[in-house]
């Protein structure tokens, strides 16, 4: 299912003062080292897989303390091996195709690490679940604050594994997943390549456009406010690609959580996206805005619905491969 972000009080950005311009960026975070446990799950005759957990650097008072769990898949191979970050969407069943990816990848040579987001059953609090996947404004704009910053969490801890080559660090996100790898990709340069399977940006297009009963029921705009909308989002990425996104101050706290917004930072980068042409939720035209504003890169259209495109798993399998081959010089 699409992830649903219409984040749209203006309580959490960071207004301009002083001179009219001001960092505003809510995905910064005390980097370093982070605690990571693993534990040694299997063991194959290509790679190693092992549970992992480590502390959220992420706090918001009302989630507590959250503790991340993953699954890492470690190459049985000689000399330090490239990393990918596999993020599932909203949920638990697009982590299967994100195990199938690890496996296969790491029986070529490339590690990966399945983030499990802030959505998934094992880590969504009680009383989230029951209104899922209808949040507050306030909390999909932490939702994606939690996810973006686990991401980079994970890049802290890879670079210091004698394994892993830091060079070679990557994104790969189904749904939204891919939203999250976007952003990530866009503020951390330490990310060299990116996937964005069934994504794309502008999701305010995206919500407008979506045939899903979940948004046309609980996303309600009339022609005018989207227009209204659209007009000033076209306005602020024109800023942010003269300025940086981090000297901008949104008009709305939803710009922040758009991947569109760092597009103009992923031009000239390795990026793949992998989308449906039937897709219900996001639209041809919301993933074409977005393929056009990271600089028109690789994109491979599939006969498919939002669900029905892992029918044609066997082929994204082998074009991300070959992807990340020629992206790691493997």
């Amino acid at each position: 299912m699409l992830s649903v972000t219409s984040p749209d009080s203006t309580l959490l950005t960071a207004r301009a003062r002083g001179e009219g311009f001001k960092k505003v960026n809510p995905y910064i975070y005390q980097s370093g080292e982070p605690t990571f446990n693993l534990r040694l799950k299997k063991v194959t005759g290509k790679w190693s897989s092992y549970l992992v957990d480590f502390p959220s650097a992420f706090h918001n008072g009302h989630w507590g303390s959250s503790i991340v769990r993953g699954e890492y898949f470690q190459p049985v191979w000689s000399g330090r091996v490239p990393l990918v970050i596999l993020l599932h969407g909203m949920g638990d069943h697009s982590v299967i195709p994100c195990k199938l990816l690890a496996k296969s990848l790491a029986g070529n040579g490339t590690a990966c690490l399945i983030l499990y987001l802030f959505l998934h059953s094992r880590r969504l609090p009680e009383n989230m679940k029951r209104r899922y996947p209808v949040f507050a404004p306030e909390e999909w704009f932490q939702i994606y604050q939690t996810s973006v910053i686990e991401v980079r969490q994970v890049i802290d801890w890879a670079s210091v594994r004698e394994e892993i080559d830091e060079e070679k660090i990557a994104v790969a996100g189904i749904s939204f997943g891919g939203f999250i790898s976007a952003i990530a990709m866009g503020i951390d340069e330490r990310v060299g390549a990116g996937v964005f399977i069934v994504s794309a940006g502008n999701s305010e297009k995206i919500n407008h456009m979506s045939q899903l009963s979940t948004l046309t029921k609980d996303y309600r705009r009339t022609e005018a406010e989207y227009q209204r909308i659209q007009q000033s989002y076209m306005q602020y990425l024109t800023e942010v690609a003269e300025k940086g996104v981090e000297y901008v101050t949104p008009a709305r706290d939803s710009f922040l959580t758009d991947p569109m917004t760092y597009a103009y930072s992923l031009r000239q980068r390795p990026l793949l996206m992998i989308n449906a042409r039937w897709d219900e939720a996001i639209s041809a035209d919301a993933a074409l805005d977005f393929w056009r504003a990271c600089g028109r890169p690789d994109i491979m259209w599939l006969p498919a619905t939002h669900a029905t495109i892992w029918l044609w798993y066997p082929r994204i399998r082998r074009k991300i491969a070959s992807f990340f081959k020629i992206s790691f010089g493997m």
